[in-house]
């Protein structure tokens, strides 16, 4: 275990912050849990929405296509996946955007990933020569900029903290012979002055802040509020603060205890639920509007997928009918991701009559 922990360059005895650990633990060049295995589908550790049902990734396509209407249909429009995963999304959306010709002329395509190996498993799955992989947002010039992800910010490690009289304490974790154990220290100050600029956090006993999230969001922020557009976000969170420990770890498609986390390093996932109104307050301190926030069901309901699936349903046969069901049902009843599952959407344009969200 000590040589494990030593290829995350994580020393025993010694305080290391929460996103600290899981950057280590998800992003590792060598180890990391993303840059080492393949997480998705039923053969993996979790299964994302566009891995249950091309209708899902559709139905965004068709978002996408309306927002470029929404701003007037420009001759060049720029869509950005955040976190593409195993490329299933783009894969459809391509094949979507085809079917509105002047539309797929005008739109340029990039993917932001950060793991090395899912950029080859996407290369592998996508290749299509006009899809561009970038580093950096500074790489797109001219036109307004749509950004969106799926299950893209629960991905980025975040900090937590616990507030009492006053006092902001920063929660770390000690690895020691007996395995991981919580601790605190005291928080500095940015990011004490970072907590107490969010209203929402406000009397907030136990905090989970996303700063590694919104400094990826601030350069999204900056390249939305240069060339106009949005960012869409559809993740699992709650609007009504939890005050709570939401750290998940996940393998083989159960949860693991978050104790275990140490023998299962480099091997699990890690994700945390999104607190909703801290990003919607978040963008509003950026200067940006935000759409009502709705849930999964809401959004997908709103933008037709169930006529879609009528349509589909005529030409398929039994079989094909339950299966697509069952996926429907994933998708949009409360007992899975229909409510759990929220979508978000801020921008800078002329325009505030977006789909999917009154």
């Amino acid at each position: 275990m000590e040589q494990k922990l030593k290829n995350f360059r994580i020393k025993f005895n010694k305080k290391i912050p929460v996103d600290e650990l899981l950057e280590r633990a998800l992003y590792d060049p060598n180890s990391g849990y993303y840059n080492n295995r393949i997480p998705f589908g039923k053969k993996g550790d979790f299964i994302t929405s566009p891995t249950i049902s091309n209708l899902f990734s559709e139905i965004l396509g068709i978002w996408i296509v309306s927002t470029w209407e929404k701003l007037e249909k420009p001759k060049i429009f720029n869509v950005v996946e955040l976190g593409p995963g195993d490329g299933s999304l783009t894969k459809v959306l391509i094949d979507t955007f085809k079917k509105f010709p002047k539309f797929n002329k005008s739109v340029k395509l990039f993917l932001y990933e950060k793991s090395s190996l899912l950029k080859k498993v996407q290369k592998k799955k996508i290749n299509n020569k006009n899809i561009k992989w970038i580093k950096s947002f500074d790489q797109i010039k001219d036109g307004p900029i749509i950004f969106f992800g799926n299950e893209f910010f629960d991905a980025i490690p975040i900090k937590q903290f616990s507030q009492n009289n006053n006092q902001i304490l920063e929660k770390c974790f000690i690895v020691n012979k007996e395995g991981l154990k919580e601790t605190y220290k005291k928080a500095s100050d940015i990011d004490v002055s970072y907590l107490k600029s969010f209203n929402v956090l406000k009397g907030q006993k136990f905090i989970e802040y996303p700063k590694l999230g919104f400094f990826e969001l601030d350069k999204i922020v900056k390249k939305i509020s240069k060339n106009s557009g949005g960012i869409l976000l559809i993740d699992y969170g709650y609007l009504d603060p939890f005050n709570q420990n939401t750290l998940q770890t996940v393998m083989k498609n159960k949860k693991v205890k978050l104790d275990k986390l140490l023998s299962h390093i480099g091997k699990s996932d890690i994700t945390y639920l999104v607190n909703f109104n801290l990003l919607k307050e978040y963008f509003e301190m950026k200067n940006l509007t935000v759409k009502n926030i709705v849930t999964q069901k809401f959004f997908l309901e709103k933008m037709g997928i169930i006529d879609r699936a009528k349509i589909l349903e005529k030409n398929m046969n039994n079989k094909e009918k339950s299966n697509m069901f069952l996926t429907l049902k994933r998708l949009l009843d409360k007992k899975f991701m229909g409510e759990l599952f929220k979508v978000i959407f801020a921008f800078k344009s002329e325009t505030d009559n977006y789909l999917g969200f009154n």
